[in-house]
């Protein structure tokens, strides 16, 4: 799917070639077998392996040719961003959030309120939380990146069977 008119590249959709829950054509006459419809992207969250890799490419070429080049303001001390953003788990989160609402809003079928609607209700939200000067980049500079420590817990699983004891 391109993004506009202007030569860009082609960018995937959220989802591959159709937008999350859109079915794909069927193509041919009426009398030709129907394709199975595509079911919604999985958050990248849940994935692994080449799944979760496929995905995060699928991100990253939405996020440098389409979100970045639009929605990327200067880096400042109050709104950070990293170069390395896909290092940050709570950013390829927030990002894969992000794309997944644009490619159910904005993609063909989507209706015409789509586009506000995804600015309105995901795009300034997100954008805040990840350019938070306590956000997911905090520590993070221009050509610089700082992986970013997560809190300590005492017990994985506080709850479950006590571990085995010490051989």
């Amino acid at each position: 799917m391109s993004t506009t008119q202007t030569e860009k590249p082609d960018v995937p959709a959220a989802g591959g070639n159709a937008p999350p829950g859109e079915k794909p054509s069927a193509g041919g006459d009426d009398a030709a077998p129907r394709e199975k419809p595509l079911s919604p992207p999985q958050f990248i969250l849940y994935l692994e392996g080449p799944a979760y890799a496929n995905s995060l490419r699928q991100l990253t070429l939405w996020t440098h040719h389409v979100l970045l080049p639009v929605y990327g303001r200067e880096i400042t001390s109050t709104a950070p961003w990293c170069g390395r953003w896909w290092e940050h788990p709570e950013a390829v989160a927030q990002l894969h959030a992000l794309w997944l609402a644009w490619g159910e809003l904005t993609g063909p079928g989507s209706a015409v309120v789509g586009p506000a609607t995804w600015h309105r209700d995901y795009l300034t939200t997100a954008m805040t939380a990840l350019r938070d000067p306590q956000g997911p980049f905090a520590g993070c500079k221009p050509g610089m990146h700082r992986p970013k420590e997560a809190p300590k817990v005492d017990a994985m699983d506080p709850f479950g069977p006590p571990p085995p004891p010490p051989a």
